[in-house]
């Protein structure tokens, strides 16, 4: 039976058919935080964004397409997301076995990163081919190609809710007028947030806010209200505020691989803070199998309120 928390956050996307709700619902109701609201998924597209060697020498297991299916499935996360390429090499072997989330644009890192544009790399029919729940896309706010990414989506979300998918959005603010500080900044994650929920995102995926303010316009602001920022908590409840109200599913990057002990302490604070969940990749996969099935079932005892 449906949880009345799951019951909630359908009733907040109120132009979607039942198709893309029931693909909603399937997201919410899978693995281990099934019904609870909360959301782990593992994401595997870094071959593609970052190459096979720094991607999958420290757990050469990871080479293999199939790894990432069986990881997923028996850390009993709620979606498993990677390009077109892995999807395709175990599609058959696990197929309806949980949600898939093609990612649809990639980009790699041999050339120039001071203005990121992805490319276009798998289309709506590749997703229902492979029976996936939803589709991906990053797009780079800041950047100075951002406007094409932004039209792109619109029309890819567009033709995705029509055939029942669910769209899912990786905001990463990027360009050559943010400092790497300012990636991450607390005024630019919320302003990343409020970008994704504008172009017709479902599901938010930025990463975790840093104390810094990167824009001088915006410290004014947080000045002057007292917006609190001092904790990832308080961070994260802003973020998530800034995604209409907490009305749509925020989810947070784990980002590079650090120890176990700092994995678990962000978990926490993005807890605490109200956040929906997290999208773990290389800090689950580049992990020896044992370990990082004993991580991830951590991760979500922390969702679950029990660590």
């Amino acid at each position: 039976m449906m949880s009345d928390r799951v019951k909630e956050i359908l009733s907040w996307y109120e132009s979607d058919n039942p198709g893309t709700l029931s693909k909603i619902r399937w997201m919410l109701g899978t693995g281990t935080l099934a019904d609870t609201g909360k959301l782990v998924i593992l994401p595997v597209d870094q071959g593609f964004e970052h190459g096979p060697a720094r991607s999958f020498a420290p757990n050469p297991p990871g080479y293999n397409p199939h790894y990432h299916f069986e990881l997923a499935l028996e850390a009993g996360c709620n979606a498993y997301a990677a390009p077109l390429g892995f999807l395709e090499a175990g599609a058959r072997t696990f197929a309806g076995e949980l949600p898939l989330i093609l990612k649809l644009n990639n980009h790699e890192l041999l050339h120039d990163e001071k203005n990121p544009m992805p490319a276009v790399t798998a289309s709506i029919d590749h997703a229902l081919r492979l029976g996936c729940a939803a589709i991906g896309f990053t797009v780079y706010p800041g950047s100075a190609l951002n406007n094409p990414m932004y039209e792109q989506i619109q029309a890819l979300s567009e033709e995705a809710k029509s055939a029942g998918l669910v769209v899912v959005v990786w905001s990463y603010p990027r360009g050559e007028d943010l400092s790497k500080k300012g990636e991450t900044a607390v005024d630019i994650a919320a302003y990343a947030a409020q970008i994704a929920c504008q172009l017709g995102a479902h599901i938010v995926k930025v990463k975790p806010p840093t104390e810094h303010i990167e824009l001088d316009a915006a410290r004014k602001v947080y000045e002057k209200h007292n917006i609190p920022i001092g904790t990832l908590a308080e961070r994260v409840k802003h973020v998530v505020q800034s995604a209409f109200d907490g009305r749509r599913i925020v989810i947070f990057s784990g980002g590079a691989a650090k120890g176990e002990a700092e994995v678990f302490d962000e978990i926490r604070g993005i807890h605490q803070g109200g956040g929906f969940g997290s999208i773990i990749g290389r800090n689950a996969f580049q992990r020896p199998k044992a370990e990082a099935l004993a991580m991830l079932k951590k991760i979500m005892n922390i969702y679950a309120g029990k660590g």
